[in-house]
């Protein structure tokens, strides 16, 4: 390999910008935790800015990340640059990354500002930054739709003011491979300094061309992609991480460089971080989906019987799908458990944590003769999850479905401390029990979302229910697990009701970026 690709995952923040994905920070540093395991280059941590929530995640990340350089995204105003470099001060290596838009529908209509403006804005900008830290990258925000020659011009300046990595995003998606591998080929020719700085990409997946987009880009001379587990992101998403990974490492015919990435954690990077968000992986998705690596045809089965190589071009094993089952029962003990979800990327911080995830381990135990990581992860989800606020919980819960006769569910709920209980019926047990909670709790939103996904095989399988929930043009995703889907059903929308009561005022990115 002649070069290295840098990885930059901004899960944390582009992915959080996907609607009802937000996370508490407990789940973000999870999430860094296992991005930290799989030796990503860059973490983008969040943009501090937004809240005092994400200010503090941000910082939190920065004390507990020790292998990853740590990023925050900043407009190219001092509040917001000032932020990061404060939030990231923790960190054994930080990066602050700042952005204007360049494009003309952009500057004109959102900025109202001239291009000559820009330009010193963002050179302002890149010189602030460079204050605080000497790894300083700079975004020309919907460069994918920017004039060629403009961008010229705002990239000399921002390396000349010390930005020591240029990110070129395709910030709606629009271009297409081969346009924008000739973009990324003609502004490293034609821009005096471009030697002086790393060459990164963003794309995002509004025509399904973010990973083709990146690698493009990266056949072009681009050595940082940045992406995101599953895919995740604005409206259709970013690039995803382990497909650019992937794509690079198997086909090393066509690409001069490779990344540092141990790809052995990408499945468990994306089961956690579908776990989290609520956002199940599709099962033809590719490297982490569930029939990724699954033969039905017997021509393939026996091409793969014969030579594995007739029909995959990379091995399960190497993306991690190897080792995938939980080896204890409900006779193991506490140490092995800890152990386990240690392997799982989760730490926990106290003894009573421990305590109170291994007693939940113990029941779901009693139910399942075989626990899965998958189980794991939506098991620790749930513990972390009971933390947002907790002010409100099931504590108890019946219902009934009959054929001819209307389904019924009775439930008694914690508000505040305080029980509750009320009865409902619906067009079946899983809507008389949200009719139910709607009884007892005084929250005004809109069910967007329900769906149910078995998190492992068998009929004893755990079903983890996501809901999406909005109010008021805010989205939260809640989600629930169980071996019973009602009772599932239950704690997900009590879980996003949770969400609204404890969502932050937070000046949400997308407000103000796409990038």
């Amino acid at each position: 390999m002649n070069d290295q690709l840098i990885i930059f995952d901004t899960t944390l923040r582009d992915g959080e910008q996907s609607p009802g994905a937000s996370m508490t920070p407990e789940e973000k540093i999870r999430i860094a935790k296992v991005l930290e395991k799989m030796k990503v280059d860059i973490i983008e941590a969040g943009f501090p800015a937004a809240s005092p929530g994400d200010f503090s995640a941000v910082k939190d990340i920065a004390e507990s990340i020790t292998e990853s350089t740590i990023a925050g995204l900043a407009r190219a105003v001092e509040g917001d640059i000032d932020s990061v470099a404060e939030a990231i001060k923790p960190a054994r290596s930080g990066r602050i990354h700042t952005f204007i838009a360049t494009s003309p529908v952009h500057m004109k209509e959102k900025l109202r500002m001239e291009p000559d403006q820009v330009i010193e804005q963002a050179v302002w900008a890149v010189k602030h930054a460079c204050q605080y830290t000497d790894d300083v990258e700079f975004s020309p925000e919907d460069a994918g739709r920017s004039e060629p020659d403009f961008l010229c011009r705002i990239i000399e300046a921002v390396i000349k003011a010390g930005a020591t990595t240029v990110n070129i995003p395709d910030t709606v998606g629009y271009n297409v491979p081969e346009q924008f591998g000739a973009l990324i080929e003609t502004l490293i020719n034609r821009v005096p300094n471009a030697d002086k700085a790393v060459w990164s990409v963003h794309c995002h997946n509004d025509l399904g061309l973010a990973v083709a987009n990146s690698l493009a880009a990266v056949r072009a001379g681009a050595r940082q992609v940045e992406c995101t587990i599953n895919g995740l992101g604005e409206r259709a998403g970013n690039a995803s991480l382990e497909e650019v990974v992937m794509a690079v490492r198997t086909r090393r015919d066509l690409f001069s460089c490779d990344t540092c990435l141990d790809a052995t954690q990408i499945v468990p990077a994306s089961r956690l971080v579908a776990s989290v968000t609520g956002f199940p992986v599709q099962p033809n998705k590719a490297i982490v989906g569930a029939n990724a690596f699954a033969h039905e045809s017997g021509i393939h089965q026996d091409g793969v019987i014969k030579k594995r190589e007739t029909y995959e071009i990379m091995r399960a094993e190497d993306v991690g799908w190897s080792a995938n089952r939980m080896v204890l029962g409900k006779h193991s003990g506490r140490n092995a458990f800890r152990q386990r979800l240690l392997d799982l990327g989760h730490e926990f911080k106290t003894e009573e944590s421990l305590n109170k995830a291994f007693s939940r381990f113990k029941v779901l135990a009693d139910k399942k003769h075989e626990i899965f990581d998958e189980d794991l992860q939506a098991l620790v989800s749930d513990v972390s999850s009971s933390k947002t606020t907790e002010s409100l919980k099931l504590v108890a819960m019946e219902f009934s479905s009959q054929t001819g006769e209307t389904p019924r569910a009775e439930l008694t709920i914690s508000i505040a401390g305080v029980e509750h209980s009320a009865k409902a019926t619906g067009s079946g047990p899983v809507d008389a029990a949200f009719k139910a909670i709607d009884q007892m709790v005084d929250i005004e939103c809109h069910l967007q979302l329900y769906s149910v996904n078995a998190i492992t095989s068998g009929t004893d399988a755990q079903g983890e229910v996501s809901v999406r929930l909005e109010q008021d043009g805010r989205f939260v995703n809640g989600h629930g697990a169980d071996t019973d889907i009602v009772i599932a059903s239950a704690k997900a929308y009590l879980n996003g009701l949770n969400r609204l009561v404890d969502i932050n005022d937070r000046r949400h990115p997308q407000t103000d970026t796409l990038i």
